[in-house]
């Protein structure tokens, strides 16, 4: 993890922002549900730069998917959970990718941020009730529990070594 910030640096974090909005865009986007792997270059910000840098990738990307590519309305409350999922893979990342790290990192991420915060936005904003939204939400959130777990940890054997040598 890097501290200082340099040139390169915020040049990599602008390159991840854009990766993300790409990805968000080819995701599978309903009012309720959200599939994809936008959250690859979050996680590559948060292991490479540390919680606010992935972070800000998330929000940022956020901010920038919902005025060029918008599902619906524009909610603060998503993007507060895009910074807090950024910052929660570098707190958790932040000496070194395993096997428990990664698992505990996605339960947080998928079972806190997603499945209860994510779904009380969604409830908040489209008068659904919390508690069946809740329900059907818990199909994404396994799902994409088990994609994030094997994309970090298959990322980390074989695509970051490789950006290492061009990003630090």
């Amino acid at each position: 993890m890097q501290t200082k910030i340099s040139v390169k640096s915020v040049s990599v974090v602008g390159f991840l922002v854009a990766m993300e909005i790409i990805l968000a865009r080819f995701s599978i986007h309903t009012w309720n549900l959200k599939i994809g792997f936008s959250f690859v270059p979050v996680v590559v910000a948060a292991i490479f730069y540390g919680p606010v840098a992935g972070g800000l990738t998330g929000a940022i990307g956020d901010v920038v998917s919902a005025i060029l590519f918008p599902v619906g309305a524009y909610f603060p409350g998503f993007t507060l959970t895009a910074f807090l999922t950024g910052a929660v893979f570098g707190w958790f990342f932040r000496n070194k990718v395993t096997v428990l790290n990664t698992a505990l990192s996605v339960l947080v991420v998928q079972g806190i941020i997603s499945q209860v915060m994510n779904t009380y936005w969604i409830s908040f904003l489209y008068g659904s009730p919390y508690g069946p939204l809740f329900v059907t939400r818990l199909y994404q959130t396994a799902a994409m529990s088990a994609v994030q777990i094997a994309a970090i940890l298959l990322m980390d054997r074989k695509l970051l070594p490789v950006l290492k040598r061009y990003t630090m």
